[in-house]
């Protein structure tokens, strides 16, 4: 993008030029995981252990395994649905801002796009944005995906469908159905208890409390999904 200024476009108005960052950020890696994690465990907790043998082990494996793979490839459109929709919201911004006559409507509306850090900004630095996007080149007509965006995708669908693997892998390597079950929950605690704490450091909220909250939470939803036929 061609400027007059030094003032840097914020990222959610620069959409030939995005800022460095990771493909998928920590809340959605965690929410990916915690996803697929949901999934599995709709099979592996109501699999009856009494009545299984190897070959209801193997179509709880192979559905289990089925469903994270769909759930991971919709999932991984609706990330790039999400991607396309914030950049058609960059681009109406975009191009109000060039197309309003009213200086301080085009500050308005910059301030509102840059929520909620954009009122925090003073009128020199909303001024200096406008006119760098006022000078700027003629946005496009529509919004197209990059390859950092199917780069997140991909990310997406991995994360839903490797979430599925270690719930599982007890009942692969073990003879025993019930003490597989057993270790595949503790398992499955364990990793909710993870992905809460991990939730916890990125949102301020004690780790500890967060991992304990999630395994309830984790729990309350399996069960739901599981009562309601899912």
């Amino acid at each position: 993008m061609t400027t007059t200024t030094n003032e840097p476009v914020p990222a959610q108005l620069d959409y030939e030029h995005p800022p460095t960052k990771r493909v998928l950020e920590p809340i959605e890696r965690i929410s990916e995981v915690l996803f697929g994690l949901i999934m599995v465990l709709t099979f592996t907790c109501s699999f009856s252990v009494v009545e299984a043998g190897r070959s209801e082990i193997r179509t709880m494996l192979l559905g289990a395994l089925g469903c994270n793979l769909a759930w991971g490839i919709i999932d991984a459109i609706m990330y790039l649905m999400g991607c396309l929709a914030e950049r058609a919201r960059s681009l109406r911004t975009w191009r109000a801002v060039r197309k309003t006559p009213d200086p301080a409507k085009g500050q308005r509306l910059i301030a509102s796009a840059l929520s909620p850090i954009g009122p925090l900004l003073g009128q020199t630095e909303l001024e200096a944005i406008r006119k760098q996007l006022e000078q700027s080149p003629e946005p496009p007509t529509h919004p197209e995906l990059s390859k950092r965006d199917w780069s997140g995708a991909a990310g997406v669908f991995i994360l839903v469908v490797l979430s599925t693997c270690p719930v599982v892998l007890p009942f692969l390597f073990m003879q025993n159905v019930m003490r597989a079950q057993r270790v595949s929950n503790i398992i499955a605690i364990g990793m909710l208890f993870l992905t809460g704490y991990a939730f916890g450091r990125c949102t301020g909220y004690h780790p500890k409390r967060m991992g304990l909250v999630m395994v309830a939470l984790g729990i309350v939803l399996v069960g739901i999904t599981i009562l309601l036929g899912g």
